[in-house]
Formats: C-alpha cells, sequence, structure tokens
C-alpha cells in the first residue's frame, strides 16, 4: 500500500535523512587510499548513535553492519571489512538511520584519489540522472516516468541499468511501496501524489546490466566484473517539485567526530 505521509510525518523523515546525509558527509573526509573500510562503518555508527538514532541497515533481514560499501565492480550491499581503500578505486556507500520510528536512505559514490575518466564519467552520469529522475517525480507523472527518465539518458552513453534492484517507498519502514525502478516505459504504476516519500536510486553500469551475487549472500558485482556506480535521496513528493530531503545540512557538530 503506497502511504501519504502529513506534514509532520515528512518532517520526521526529513530528519532521519539528515542523518544519513550528514554521516556522508563526515566520511567524505575518509575516502582516501589507506582507509579501512570497517573503520568507516565504525565512524557511521557512531556518529548515527550520537544522534540518538538507530543504524537502519544493521540487522535488517540479517545484515550485520552499518553501511553498505560497495568497490569497483559491486554493485550495492557490499559488507564492511578490513580491506583498505585504493587509490583510483570507485567506492559506493550507502546509508540507512532510524529515529522516532521514521526511516531516512541515502547513498553517494566516491573517487578514491584520481581515478580513471571512465570511471569519473559514469559517476557523472549517474548523479545526474538521479537528478533528472528528482525532476521528474512531480504530481501527476508516473512512477515508471522516473524509471524512463534515467534509463533514456544513461542509456545514451552506453550505460546500462540494473534491474533487478529497484528504489522504493519510505517511511515508517525502510522499504514501502511502490517500487521505483530505473528503467521503463512512461506512464505506467502509481500515479505520484502529493505527501508521497520516496527512495531514487540508480545502479547504473560501465558494461552489461547482468549481476551477480557473491557467497556471502549480499555482496551484489556485475557479471563482466567492469564498475558500477550508485546514488541516491529520499525526496518528497510536493504540489511543485519534489523537496530532497537527504541533502546534508550545516551542522557544526560535523566536525566533532572521533577520529
Amino acid at each position: 500500500m503506497v502511504r501519504i505521509r502529513t506534514d509532520r510525518e515528512i518532517q520526521l523523515i526529513s530528519e532521519s535523512c539528515q542523518i544519513v546525509a550528514d554521516t556522508l558527509e563526515i566520511l567524505s573526509s575518509k575516502m582516501i587510499a589507506g582507509t579501512s573500510i570497517l573503520e568507516l562503518d565504525r565512524i557511521a555508527e557512531e556518529y548515527i548513535l550520537g544522534q540518538n538514532a538507530r543504524p537502519a541497515f544493521k540487522g535488517y533481514r540479517g545484515y550485520p553492519s552499518t553501511l553498505c560499501v560497495s568497490v569497483d565492480d559491486e554493485v550495492v550491499h557490499g559488507i564492511p571489512n578490513e580491506r583498505i581503500l585504493q587509490e583510483g578505486q570507485i567506492v559506493g556507500v550507502d546509508c540507512g538511520a532510524e529515529k522516532m520510528g521514521y526511516y531516512g536512505d541515502h547513498a553517494r559514490t566516491f573517487a578514491i584519489g584520481e581515478v580513471s575518466e571512465e570511471k569519473k564519467k559514469l559517476m557523472e552520469v549517474t548523479h545526474e540522472s538521479l537528478m533528472r529522475g528528482i525532476q521528474t517525480a512531480r504530481v501527476g507523472n508516473h512512477v515508471s516516468d522516473i524509471g524512463h527518465t534515467i534509463q533514456s539518458y544513461v542509456e545514451s552513453f552506453g550505460y546500462s541499468v540494473v534491474r533487478e534492484l529497484v528504489g522504493h517507498g519510505i517511511g515508517t519502514q525502510l522499504h514501502e511501496d511502490p517500487q521505483i525502478p530505473n528503467y521503463g516505459v512512461p506512464k505506467q504504476g502509481y500515479k505520484l501524489q502529493e505527501g508521497m516519500c520516496i527512495a531514487i536510486e540508480p545502479m547504473i553500469n560501465l558494461g552489461v546490466k547482468e549481476i551477480i551475487t557473491d557467497k556471502d549472500g549480499w555482496t551484489i558485482r556485475t557479471a563482466d566484473g567492469k564498475s558500477s556506480a550508485h546514488f541516491e535521496h529520499t525526496i518528497a513528493i510536493t504540489s511543485g517539485k519534489a523537496v530532497i530531503l537527504s541533502e546534508k545540512s550545516e551542522k557544526d557538530e560535523l566536525t566533532f567526530v572521533k577520529q
């Protein structure tokens, strides 16, 4: 069932989104060669708990960590471990938080030092596809209009859209209706209404669209071993343009995280 949120509920979702946005902003200074992925997870969990919130991913269907950290050909759901970030990698970091019963969800892909022009372009196009999808998320448009916008844009560069993984509604659960595919034909599925809160998250591959799952049951990577990029925002549908709830804030305490 698609839920229409009150202004108060949207504010609560926004507060959780701000926590995850601020978490990723804190981590951005650590996205350098030599950093342990496990350390990124520790910093994120410490900050989220310090905001009187809870890491939304940890324990979700048995997932063991606060972050999903996915390197190069890993599309999503990479489990943090003692791997060390290396120059030239691109790294997707997905983070969720729950506070007062409402969820926030946000993801960014980071370049570690100098990356190839090929990887840089993939990141730029994936981010732009997200922003174009958000622009399409208006009252009266359909869910599939978002996916069609994303797919049309990225495929014009020769990239491919992962089919099995999609965006979603969000609110009192991490994943709610409707599903938000990053592909499709226009004017299909739910019609967007004021008060809907959704997470749009294009997962775009440099090569083929097919994916495989590692033996850990979580890490999903490209079938051809080529790089993938992932960006995500949680948004609220309003009477005008959509409002991005997961943009970072400018809070002084962002500089006071234990190192």
